[in-house]
C-alpha cells in the first residue's frame, strides 16, 4: 500500500467519523430539545405570557422577562449598530496601514472571543459604578453592547473587503468623492452581508445571562420596565430562577420559556439566512 492510497483511507476515515459526531450532537441536541417542548408546551398560553412573576407556579408569568428582553434587545441594538458599523467603516475605508492599525485589529479580534463574564465585571465598574445608572436598563443594554461590538466591527469589515476594488476604482473615475463612494456604492453592495452579522451578534446578545447577572439584573421583577433607567430582568435569567427551585411546576414554567426564547432566536438566525440567500441570488 502507498502513501496516496493511506491518504485516502485516513481522509475517508475522517469524513466518517466528522459525519458521526454531527450526528451524534444533532441527536443529544434532539433529545434535550424533545424533553424541553414535552414538558413546556403545555404551559405556553395567553396568561403565562401576560401574568407577573408568582411564587405559585400555576400563576407565574413572564410579562417582566419577555419585555424587558424586548427593552434590552431594542436598546443595544441602537447603541450597537451605529457604533459597530461605523468603526468598521473608519478602519477598513479610512484607517492608515501601520504598526497602530494592526495592533488594533488583532485585539479587536480576540475581543470577540473574550468570556461575557468579563464584559459584566467592566460593565459593573463603569455603568454601574463610575457613571451611576445601577441595575438599570442602561447599564445592562450598554454592557451587552461591548459584548457585540467586536462581532459586528470583524462581520462589517469582512463585508466591506468583499466588495471589488473595481466598484471603488470607477466610482472614483467618473468623479465621485470617498464618501460618495462608499454611502452609495460600497455600503449598498455589502449590506446583506452585514444586516447578516448584526442579526447574529443580536442573537448571541439575547442569550446572555452572565453579564447581566454580574451588573446586577434582578431575578424577580414585580413590575414591567417604562423607562431607561428602571429595574429590570430577563428571559434567561427568569429560566435560570425558575430552574433553581424545588417545585416541578417551576420546571415546566422554565421549559416554556426557555421553547418562547428559542423560537425567538431561531426567527432572528432565520432572517439571516434568509437575507443571506436572497442576497446571493441578486448577485447571480
Amino acid at each position: 500500500m502507498n502513501n496516496l492510497q493511506r491518504n485516502k483511507i485516513k481522509d475517508k476515515a475522517f469524513k466518517y467519523f466528522g459525519v458521526t459526531c454531527t450526528f451524534f450532537g444533532i441527536f443529544i441536541l434532539g433529545v434535550f430539545l424533545f424533553g424541553i417542548i414535552n414538558d413546556g408546551v403545555s404551559r405556553i398560553n395567553w396568561d403565562f405570557l401576560t401574568n407577573l412573576p408568582s411564587y405559585r407556579p400555576k400563576k407565574a408569568g413572564i410579562l417582566t422577562a419577555w419585555t424587558g428582553t424586548l427593552w434590552i434587545f431594542g436598546l443595544t441594538a441602537i447603541f450597537a449598530i451605529p457604533l459597530g458599523i461605523a468603526a468598521a467603516i473608519y478602519l477598513e475605508e479610512y484607517g492608515k496601514k501601520s504598526w497602530f492599525a494592526n495592533l488594533l485589529e488583532i485585539n479587536i479580534t480576540n475581543l470577540a472571543g473574550v468570556p461575557s463574564i468579563i464584559y459584566g465585571i467592566l460593565g459593573l465598574e463603569i455603568f454601574v459604578r463610575l457613571m451611576g445608572l445601577g441595575g438599570s436598563l442602561l447599564a445592562g443594554s450598554f454592557t451587552l453592547s461591548l459584548l457585540i461590538l467586536p462581532v459586528i466591527i470583524v462581520a462589517t469589515r469582512e463585508a466591506l473587503k468583499a466588495v471589488p476594488l473595481t466598484t471603488r476604482t470607477a466610482s472614483y473615475a467618473l468623479g465621485a468623492t470617498k464618501w460618495q463612494t462608499i454611502w452609495n456604492l460600497v455600503l449598498p453592495a455589502s449590506l446583506s452581508s452585514i444586516i447578516t452579522g448584526v442579526i447574529l451578534a443580536l442573537a448571541r446578545a439575547v442569550g446572555e445571562t452572565a453579564p447581566l447577572i454580574v451588573i446586577g439584573a434582578l431575578a424577580y421583577v414585580p413590575f414591567v420596565a417604562k423607562t431607561p433607567l428602571d429595574e429590570f430582568t430577563v428571559m434567561p435569567i427568569q429560566i435560570f430562577n425558575w430552574i433553581s427551585r424545588p417545585q416541578h411546576g417551576f420546571t415546566i414554567n422554565a421549559a416554556a420559556a426557555i421553547i418562547i426564547l428559542l423560537a425567538f432566536v431561531f426567527v432572528m438566525n432565520g432572517i439571516a439566512v434568509y437575507i443571506r440567500i436572497k442576497a446571493k441570488k441578486k448577485s447571480h
